[in-house]
């Protein structure tokens, strides 16, 4: 495959409910950029879905399969991308993705994510079997910040705050990140 623009990817990363697929469509469609989501990528390689592969091959057949699409997407540029909120914890995953990319964090106090998350809880298997969700992200924020913040280049809160506002913080600071935006589209944006 070759390049699809000469700009770098912009990657979102974050825990479940953070808001990168949302985020990162609307980023997509600001910019005329594809946008890519590794999760989707998983379950069309696989045939199954998240919750189906967690069950047959479990969390580290998933992370694999996880690794394989991180690997995928970073062979490219010129897209925006949303991975899964375990990938940067995978070794080597943060180091692709940087390789053709610039990562954003985007984070929740676990009260909110549990909230967007919702009655989704079930198609997420990190969170399907606790009984309380806020406590379960949690931990899951505790255990991966350290990683979060070794990847990302930037953090955006998205606590309280539209999608719109969220991509409208990301491209202001994307247009001062030499090299992510092409020209044409530091043109659009600014």
């Amino acid at each position: 495959m070759s390049v699809i623009t000469p700009g770098r990817n912009l990657v979102l990363i974050g825990l479940m409910g953070a808001g990168k697929s949302t985020v990162g469509r609307l980023l997509a469609e600001r910019l005329g950029r594809p946008f890519v989501d590794t999760d989707a990528i998983v379950e069309a390689e696989a045939d199954l879905t998240i919750p189906e592969i967690f069950a047959q091959k479990g969390e580290r057949g998933f992370r694999a399969l996880e690794a394989e699409a991180v690997r995928r997407v970073s062979a490219l540029r010129g897209q925006v991308v949303a991975v899964g909120g375990g990938a940067v914890s995978t070794p080597g995953n943060a180091t692709q993705l940087r390789m053709t990319g610039d990562l954003v964090l985007l984070d929740a106090e676990p009260a909110v994510l549990a909230e967007r998350v919702g009655q989704e809880t079930a198609e997420r298997p990190m969170v399907a079997d606790a009984e309380d969700v806020t406590a379960r992200l949690a931990e899951l924020r505790r255990r991966r910040t350290h990683d979060y913040d070794s990847a990302a280049a930037h953090t955006v809160r998205t606590d309280a705050r539209t999608p719109e506002d969220i991509a409208d913080e990301i491209l202001d600071w994307a247009r001062h990140r030499q090299g992510l935006l092409s020209w044409e589209e530091l043109e659009t944006v600014t």
